[in-house]
């Protein structure tokens, strides 16, 4: 045993934290990337959240060391670097479906776009230290004021330049459930500023400002409330319904068609055949009720459904007498000025073959449905083969009761379009479950389907509705109103689901009534405990 084994935690931490403040040059950057890495792991599908517990205090302590603005930017940089380098890794996958055309943009996606995310982290970091040198956040209130601006910078991440709130650390709670409940109270935003606190207090226990009692007082306060959360939320879970809607039968269609054959001039017609012989299959169990409502993904359909007609018949021989298919596919219009408009649309086909109903995507992928630089880069964006699609109006209830007796309104969400809180749903037409095409056989078998599945989770919580994911491949599955995952079809695996419809509570939950404005008013108590902080030494 050695002398540095006999001593107390804080003082071990004390030396861990006096060396992490002392570091310089590179090795300081190299350790902030270390810890973004380390911290990936708390999100799907690794889900291991204690790392957190490391990863954030380590942050905490080097920024001790960064004695210039500039420093201290550059720690946040490259902590968020190495988060979003491991985090975001599959999104370059995408380009190996046509790397002959898109060679040019693989740094681009696979360093380029950690570059420009880790400018929020290194915001965050420089906006921790400016307060700091202000006598801002003492004591206790330094976990307090970290956590606030590393989450104010968060939301800024999902709000700015379109946003892309992917990978927040709340993400890696989906694993446990109980906690998980929160983000029905308090949404994503307000779930990632409660584990980024608990997560920072540690930084405190070896720090001079606060006695030691005051330190482990405050953690100890901190997993008490992840406790307190937990134990509301298996209070939640405990007292929630399992009723299915009555009289309707879903049936959710994964051909697991490979990205690289799915718009080949000569395979549309086989993945076309593909997606009519599983939505005409017996059903697995033939004691089940046959589906009313068959669901494609995202694009299944890979030709202009309103423009053709053997198209809309093929469709209507595989919809149920009664019911409707619905299915994502390529949709055009001409405006006003002649030009022809492209969109990645939702078309909904009942049984004489004719389109009832349709929705186009609002919330488009940059670069790859439409290019925002296209003055500068002459090349058409990457899922459209070229072609940009335009953006629909916004959140819809498509309401449909009229076509399949029971069938609730829906809200219809295209691919990325779930990654974005609060921005799910047509607010004055409230629906009753969430309905997510997507296609993620651009990522291949990597952790973004994993990732893209959690989120889905997610979003059922923050709004208490029931939501239906029908991906090519990429997961899909049938998730009910407190996240609980009642259908799964894996990644990669080809064949269709025959389930029911999960019924949506009644109420709304507090996250649906008030979205971000809970979490803004808990993070401006951060701020202000952090900045009276400086008062209460």
């Amino acid at each position: 045993m050695t002398a540095t084994d006999t001593l107390p935690v804080p003082a071990k931490l004390g030396r861990v934290s006096a060396r992490l403040a002392a570091l310089t040059g590179w090795r300081r950057l190299a350790a902030a990337m270390l810890l973004g890495g380390l911290a990936t792991l708390a999100l799907p599908p690794a889900n291991l959240m204690p790392v957190v517990l490391v990863a954030f205090p380590g942050l905490i302590w080097l920024l001790d060391g960064a004695e210039t603005r500039k420093a201290a930017f550059a720690v946040g940089w490259f902590f968020g670097f190495g988060h979003h380098l491991l985090g975001l890794y599959w999104i370059s996958a995408a380009l190996f479906t046509d790397i002959e055309r898109f060679w040019w943009a693989l740094p681009l996606s696979a360093v380029g776009l950690p570059v420009l995310l880790a400018m929020f982290s290194g915001g965050a970091t420089l906006t921790f230290r400016l307060l700091r040198r202000r006598g801002f956040g003492a004591g206790l209130g330094r976990p307090l004021l970290f956590a606030a601006c590393w989450c104010l910078w968060e939301w800024l991440r999902g709000h700015v330049f379109t946003g892309f709130p992917w990978n927040l650390i709340g993400y890696g709670w989906v694993g446990v459930l109980p906690v998980l409940q929160t983000a029905s109270l308090i949404g994503i935003y307000g779930l990632t500023l409660a584990t980024v606190l608990v997560a920072s207090l540690p930084a405190a226990l070896p720090d001079r400002d606060t006695t030691p009692g005051r330190a482990r007082a405050a953690v100890a306060a901190g997993l008490a409330l992840l406790a307190v959360l937990g134990g509301w939320g298996a209070w939640r879970l405990a007292g929630a319904a399992d009723e299915p809607v009555p009289g309707i039968r879903l049936r959710l269609v994964q051909a697991a068609i490979d990205q690289r054959l799915k718009w080949a001039p000569g395979e549309r017609a086989q993945n076309f055949q593909s997606h009519l012989a599983l939505s005409a299959a017996a059903p697995a169990d033939p004691s089940t009720p046959p589906p009313n409502v068959i669901i494609w993904p995202e694009t299944a359909v890979p030709f202009f459904i309103e423009d053709d007609a053997r198209v809309r018949q093929a469709l209507a021989s595989v919809t149920p007498s009664g019911g409707l298919l619905i299915t994502g596919a390529p949709r055009t219009t001409m405006d006003a000025d002649g030009e022809r408009r492209y969109f990645n649309g939702m078309v909904a086909v009942d049984g004489s073959g004719a389109a009832v109903a349709d929705y186009d995507k609002f919330h488009l992928v940059p670069f790859g449905e439409y290019m925002p630089l296209r003055q500068w880069l002459p090349v058409g964006a990457i899922a459209g083969n070229g072609a940009e699609f335009s953006a629909g109006p916004g959140p819809r209830t498509l309401h449909l009761g009229d076509r399949v007796a029971g069938l609730p309104p829906f809200s219809p969400l295209i691919c990325y379009e779930s990654i974005f809180p609060g921005a799910v749903v047509d607010t004055a037409d409230r629906p009753q479950w969430l309905l997510n095409l997507t296609n993620d056989a651009w990522y291949g078998r990597t952790a973004g389907p994993h990732q893209h599945f959690a989120i889905n989770q997610v979003r059922a919580v923050e709004e208490g509705l029931p939501l239906v994911r029908v991906a090519n491949t990429g997961i899909s599955g049938v998730v009910d109103s407190y996240g609980r995952v009642r259908q799964l079809l894996g990644l990669g695996e080809r064949g269709f689901i025959d389930t029911t419809l999960p019924k949506a509570p009644s109420g709304v939950t507090a996250y649906a009534r008030m979205g971000d404005w809970i979490f803004g008013i808990l993070l401006l108590g951060c701020f202000m405990a952090a900045l009276a902080s400086r008062y209460h030494r």
